[in-house]
């Protein structure tokens, strides 16, 4: 494999609406993620990623663009997000913005364009089709959100366009060479300021299987998942390597891609020596649990279902390229929520899911609060949400026949915003986020859970996450963590996760209990060292091991 700048890194990622607010408005800025570099660095991260800061309505949070090259004045201007690229990188932290290509704000100018003139040169940058009241539609797939993902073009009766996602994010037309001219343009731009990268939002989604067409009905609306259309669709890799070939690869920039359904046989061609992207996320742990009829259906995971997803996830790649290992981002749950059995979400597990997860062969991905152990929290009412898609969820809850309050716990579980509230900086009033009043309510519980009170505690989860940080930039360990060899250890051994890491003369072991009960592990070779222990005790008789619950180590042998 060959060796690239960012192989070594750890990422971190931003969501700027709610990270820190410099300005008092209740929304993040680029001004409040300025003031925290110092804290980034500290922590020891050296890859940004801000989810959207571009001109946006918001109905998505950003991921409805309506402006490309501009950033929304809710956020700053330009001049703040250059002194952001610039200072980042005087501390050696590169800045990685979000790419959302495959549909634009149906605010952009050139949807607006399409609207005026139909049948004219920006009706072509979209997926524009005629149809009369009492006609089916073109397809029946469902949007990601809900719903038909045909509407009316405004002003037009008689014309529906496209959109997977919100209504309010049309679909563009890659098959039109003049869209995909118009992004590498615009990609270039920004490459051009210097930005370190990009991730790639969504990308899968721009290729359509044409002409359009019907697939099974899996819901009673009489529609179908999107993702039968995605399955059945071919051909996007001529579309994912011309954009890499016009853009990334000219800048040596990073790329990291939201990609769900590539085939072992095509991952060569996604993440691989001069492939497509950078990396790619790891979304196995993420689908887990998850049920075609919502979230009310889905079920608790395992530690037994975590672990064989990290594994088959490894094992899938090998060395072919390196993935991206994310507990939680901005479109999931809190992962320590999310991951740990009910009950059992304290320091302890939370440092030993962060640990097992970070020293996986691939680039990890810390999202902003799992530092700190951020948690998911409860809605009062459904007055309280903000994410589209847990609206949307809560109404499938009610029509599958859960009570109002039911449905409002099922979300509360699964619900975007639990990621997306805000950063919980102290104990003081909005967690030292905002002093006015936050866009969003901010988690009661951070008047235990805050980065104040664990900066100076050396047992804390913040700590603990600096200390496996520093472990992977170690030049001893750096070069068996970062390209070692990954081999599971002991998995038939139940709620025991366990892997090496070796190279040619090095080999480490990490091992997490995870369960509350004591359990023993015979090791297979001797112990050099101890490099991390998130308790106190070690208990080692011989090579035998006796860990106590929700125990991690990462053993040098």
């Amino acid at each position: 494999m060959e060796h690239k700048w960012w192989h070594g890194k750890t990422a971190y990622q931003i969501y700027p609406k709610s990270f820190c607010d410099s300005n008092g408005d209740g929304i993040g800025d680029l001004q409040g993620i300025i003031s925290k570099l110092d804290y980034l660095e500290q922590l020891g991260v050296e890859i940004v990623w801000l989810s959207p800061v571009y001109c946006s309505p918001l109905a998505d949070q950003g991921y409805d663009i309506s402006d490309y090259y501009n950033i929304d004045p809710r956020f700053g201007t330009m001049e703040d997000m250059e002194a952001l690229i610039a200072q980042a990188k005087q501390r050696g932290i590169g800045i990685v913005m979000d790419l959302v290509v495959n549909h634009t704000s149906d605010e952009h100018e050139w949807f607006r364009k399409a609207c005026q003139d139909p049948d004219g040169k920006y009706g072509k940058y979209y997926y524009i089709r005629d149809w009369h009241e009492g006609e089916p539609l073109p397809c029946n797939w469902r949007s990601y959100f809900g719903g038909p993902c045909w509407d009316k073009l405004p002003g037009h009766e008689d014309k529906l366009y496209l959109h997977v996602f919100h209504k309010k994010q049309p679909d563009l037309n890659w098959e039109n060479p003049e869209v995909r001219e118009e992004i590498y343009r615009m990609i270039n731009w920004w490459l051009d300021k210097g930005l370190a990268g990009f991730r790639v939002d969504a990308i899968i989604n721009i290729k359509k299987k044409l002409p359009f067409s019907d697939y099974p009905v899996d819901r009673e609306d009489g529609l179908s998942s999107i993702g039968h259309m995605l399955d059945d669709a071919t051909g996007v890799g001529s579309f994912l390597d011309e954009m890499a070939q016009r853009t990334f690869r000219r800048y040596d920039a990073f790329s990291v891609g939201e990609v769900f359904n590539e085939k072992d046989e095509e991952l060569p061609r996604f993440l691989g020596d001069n492939g497509y992207f950078s990396t790619m996320f790891d979304f196995a742990e993420n689908g887990l649990g998850k049920s075609p009829k919502g979230w009310y259906d889905a079920k608790p995971v395992t530690p037994e279902e975590y672990k064989r997803a990290c594994f088959h996830s490894q094992r899938r790649v090998a060395d072919v390229g390196f993935l991206s290992n994310i507990i939680e981002n901005h479109d999931e749950p809190r992962g320590v929520s999310h991951y740990l059995p009910q009950g059992d979400c304290f320091p302890a597990s939370k440092k030993m899911l962060g640990g097992l997860n970070f020293f996986l062969r691939g680039i990890p991905f810390l999202y902003q609060g799992q530092e700190i152990g951020m948690e998911n929290f409860q809605y009062r009412s459904v007055a309280e949400v903000d994410d589209i898609s847990a609206l949307d969820e809560y109404q499938v809850s009610l029509n599958a026949g859960l009570s109002e309050e039911e449905a409002l716990a099922t979300i509360s579980q699964f619900s975007r915003d639990n990621a997306r509230s805000p950063f919980q900086w102290d104990s003081s009033p909005n967690a030292g986020f905002t002093t006015g009043t936050p866009w969003m309510k901010v988690n009661p519980n951070y008047l235990h859970i805050n980065l104040a009170s664990q900066r100076e505690d050396p047992n804390s989860v913040w700590n603990f996450y600096r200390t496996l940080i520093q472990l992977r930039r170690n030049p001893k360990y750096h070069h068996t963590i970062v390209y070692g060899a990954l081999t599971p250890y002991l998995p038939e051994q139940e709620n025991l996760m366990a892997y090496c890491r070796h190279s040619e003369h090095q080999t480490l072991l990490v091992l997490g209990n995870f369960q509350r009960q004591p359990q023993t592990v015979p090791l297979p070779a001797p112990v050099i060292q101890t490099l991390i222990n998130n308790l106190d005790a070690l208990h080692l008789d011989g090579d035998v091991l006796h860990m106590d619950g929700y125990q991690f180590l990462v053993l040098e042998l």
